[in-house]
């Protein structure tokens, strides 16, 4: 007679939260062990950590609560003063947001960041993990915090075959399965440490890991294959004419570009259009 499949172990996030008492990191935003982070630092970090590393976005962080170590010095601030302090952590439409945010929460919140996902999403530039993991870390409200991380641990915990960007729903809702009712704020921080320190893309760290019974790509052998990536469409090959004006004194002509789109609101020299079929060796 067949034996049953066995069951598949789920992960026990008391042990993840154990694990996370032991060895969280010290990061320049986050509270000590029972404390809760200000939601103010929470905000900024996590848009800073938007397309930038915590190893890039530490020392910004810093000096950004030097010269605005509150909302309301933030909203006060002239734009300019706020983009030439965050010159060097690129995505300058981050920035912008940030401003008009910090302006937002003043106006509609008296300087109070509002605690529920709905509430926080109705900001400029707060998107839905932003706004997961300010009321999440902030609040301690329960909420499904997953960045690349999380969907990293996931997939692996449940060797999802599906690629990427495909699986993200299954790996949110895999995520909200996991999640426990109690320390929300510490969970989500606990996950990403886990994917940040041990769950790494390459060379995974699973014999530390205190979810390696449960998880599903160690026991096949193969965790580093997961998440399952689609193939790279080709990159498309555009050209385009910049051109150098130069006056007399030394003095280039410059432009301001757009606010919103790729590199919006940055300097650039006059260009003409970018597509596939620019003729270079054209005379101009």
């Amino acid at each position: 007679m067949p034996q049953a499949a066995e069951t598949p172990v789920r992960p026990d996030p008391d042990r993840l939260l154990a694990w996370y008492d032991r060895h969280r990191r010290t990061l320049p935003w986050r509270a000590g062990p029972g404390a809760r982070t200000e939601p103010y630092r929470v905000w900024l970090s996590e848009i800073m950590l938007q397309q930038t590393t915590v190893k890039a976005a530490g020392p910004y962080f810093l000096r950004f609560l030097e010269r605005f170590p509150d909302v309301a010095s933030l909203a006060r601030a002239p734009l300019d003063d706020v983009l030439k302090l965050w010159a060097g952590l690129g995505y300058y439409s981050r920035a912008r947001n940030l401003h008009a945010c910090a302006i937002a929460v003043m106006e509609r919140h008296g300087g109070r960041f509002p605690e529920t996902e709905a509430e926080l999403l109705a900001l400029p530039g707060v998107g839905p993990y932003t706004a997961a993991a300010i009321a999440a870390i902030a609040f301690d409200r329960p909420a499904v915090v997953v960045d690349g991380n999380v969907e990293r641990v996931m997939a692996r915990l449940f060797a999802v075959e599906e690629a990427m960007p495909a699986a993200k729903p299954k790996l949110r809702a895999l995520a909200a399965g996991v999640a426990p009712v109690r320390r929300p704020g510490d969970y989500a921080q606990a996950t990403m440490d886990l994917g940040a320190t041990l769950c790494t893309p390459k060379k995974p760290a699973c014999a530390l890991c205190p979810w390696d019974d449960p998880c599903r790509a160690r026991a096949a052998g193969a965790p580093e294959t997961y998440p399952r990536k689609s193939a790279k469409a080709a990159r498309p090959q555009r050209f385009g004419v910049a051109f150098w004006v130069e006056r007399a004194d030394g003095a280039v002509l410059v432009r301001a570009r757009p606010p919103k789109g790729l590199l919006g609101g940055m300097t650039e020299i006059p260009t003409g259009a970018w597509d596939e079929t620019t003729d270079l060796s054209a005379p101009l």
